[in-house]
């Protein structure tokens, strides 16, 4: 049976704000730290390169939607700083049996509007996601998750079909919603306007414009020392960049390889980097037949993409070549599994082999959501071309092409990122090459009876031996053209203090005023 069990209130607050990595502070509106009264009262201003798509938390499999919902809602349990699992309204988790888990809840939290949060919020977060008649993108999270019972107002147990071990690394990345303002407003009103239990409320969205969000003072974790924020979407680079230095805005994703180095010689803006959770991939559309359902074809193509010359020259080294969508830190990774070598002549014997007669395949990528996206579709796009592949690239808004991937509509290949925060195999493979996953473009079998039995296989080097040979078999069947990770580098202005977290969570709760 495992156990985890909260210390004493106090003593966890105060391990839950050190996880934050918030600076020490004086009282509210005190000295202690650089700028103005006036430039403190100012919003801090978060630059994304796309605008959330909803803010339902259960409408969305995207961290830009993420990160604004993150500083609004809570969940059961936090990851910290380090990326250990700590309490969050969940003081207590612990298996009762191989299929059920109990769950401790934190007395004393109430939402933005005044409602006390309980067992049954708990229970509508977790059935909205499991329903298959609300189609949530998140519901392969959660899938092995049959039943969620109210024991009491602070204690629910969560039944699944079969052993689920990760379920706490699961619910470590589920808001947890309001039963009665769902109720009462319905999912439509909740997309507009979320309310939960975070260090944030929610002002307004004007949609591809702002979020606005002001400091709940009422916190269980205690009040945020910024008092208002905002994000915004601006996907080019350039400007971002301009308005860290302008002082219009205070944080900036996605910095480009090739500014780096001038702006750490600026003194308006900190450069701050960490080795990123997200993988970035060029995947195969496989179910619609055709030529890209050949594993032949897709194994030249794979041979026709230079990786370690497209980290180098488009992405300025900011990169690291992977072999899969896991990175080493991963829980399944396979560290037998090496990248395609690049070998143009090999690629073009096995496109004659494959039957290859010059079919134009389409090219999906959006532009600006991950750095130089468009730059390395366009640069693989001319290595295809290089050994005969014709390729028509198609540059699409965020939510588009969210869409197409979500709709199984795109019929040829394209770029997207997934960045697991569970550190679990499952959070990649679940929904990105399992047959029935949200965002699979790819089918198999075989694969999908190793991912099941490893989800449901509490014996870890057994898990670890099902997901290396399912990776080993995706590998082979270059489900994947090229997986590299992300180096996430932001710039920020010099009036906030904020450290970046290898999951992408932009937490506006760990930022303070520097000083």
């Amino acid at each position: 049976m495992l156990v985890v069990r909260a210390v004493a209130l106090a003593t966890a607050l105060s391990v839950a704000l050190a996880g934050c990595g918030r600076a020490s502070r004086g009282p509210e509106g005190g000295e202690g730290a650089s700028g103005t009264d006036s430039a403190r009262q100012r919003p801090v201003v978060v630059l994304q390169g796309v605008d959330a798509t909803t803010l339902d938390p259960a409408g969305h499999a995207e961290t830009p939607a993420y990160n604004i919902l993150n500083n609004i809602y809570d969940t059961l349990i936090y990851r910290n700083q380090d990326m250990k699992l700590e309490p969050g309204l969940a003081t207590e988790w612990r298996t009762l049996n191989d299929t059920t888990w109990e769950l401790k809840l934190r007395e004393g939290v109430r939402f933005h509007n005044g409602d006390p949060f309980n067992a049954y919020d708990v229970k509508a977060t977790i059935e909205r996601i499991i329903d298959p008649e609300e189609a949530s993108p998140r519901r392969n999270n959660l899938s092995a998750v049959q039943e969620v019972r109210v024991i009491d107002d602070y204690t629910v147990h969560i039944i699944t079909s079969v052993p689920y071990p990760i379920l706490p690394n699961r619910l470590a990345n589920e808001h947890v919603i309001s039963a009665e303002y769902l109720a009462e407003y319905g999912k439509e009103h909740l997309a507009n306007n979320p309310m939960g239990t975070g260090p944030y409320r929610f002002v307004r969205w004007v949609k591809q414009e702002e979020v606005v969000l002001e400091a709940n003072p009422d916190y269980w974790r205690g009040a945020p020392q910024i008092q208002q924020v905002i994000f915004r979407p601006v996907p080019e680079a350039a400007t971002r960049i301009s308005q860290i230095q302008t002082g219009q805005a205070d944080i900036a994703v996605n910095i480009p390889a090739n500014q780096v180095e001038a702006l750490r010689n600026d003194s308006r803006v900190r450069i701050v980097e960490v080795p990123s959770v997200r993988v970035i991939y060029v995947a195969v559309q496989t179910r619609r037949g055709g030529i890209l359902a050949n594993p032949t074809f897709r194994r030249a193509l794979a041979h026709a993409i230079d990786g370690e010359a497209l980290i180098e020259k488009v992405l300025m080294g900011n990169g690291y070549l992977m072999a899969t969508a896991l990175t080493p830190q991963h829980f399944g990774f396979n560290p037998d599994l090496q990248p395609y070598r690049y070998d143009p002549d090999l690629a073009r014997q096995l496109l004659a082999e494959a039957g290859y007669q010059g079919e134009e395949i389409q090219f999906d990528t959006p532009s600006g959501r991950y750095a130089m996206d468009k730059e390395m579709a366009e640069a693989i796009a001319g290595q295809l071309a290089q050994v005969g592949v014709n390729v028509r690239i198609q540059v699409n808004e965020w939510g588009n092409h969210v869409d197409l991937m979500t709709s199984r509509e795109q019929k040829g290949i394209y770029i997207l990122g997934w960045g697991n925060a569970t550190w679990d195999a499952d959070g990649t493979l679940s929904p990105l090459l399992f047959g029935d996953g949200a965002f699979s473009s790819y089918e198999s079998p075989e694969v999908d009876e190793l991912i099941l039995r490893a989800r449901s296989t509490m014996d870890p080097a057994e898990r670890e031996r099902l997901y290396h040979e399912a990776l080993r078999m995706i590998h082979e069947d270059a489900a994947h053209l090229i997986d590299w990770r992300q180096k996430d580098v932001y710039a920020t202005s010099t009036r906030i203090h904020w450290l970046p977290r290898s999951d992408e969570e932009i937490n506006l709760f760990s930022a303070t005023w520097a000083g």
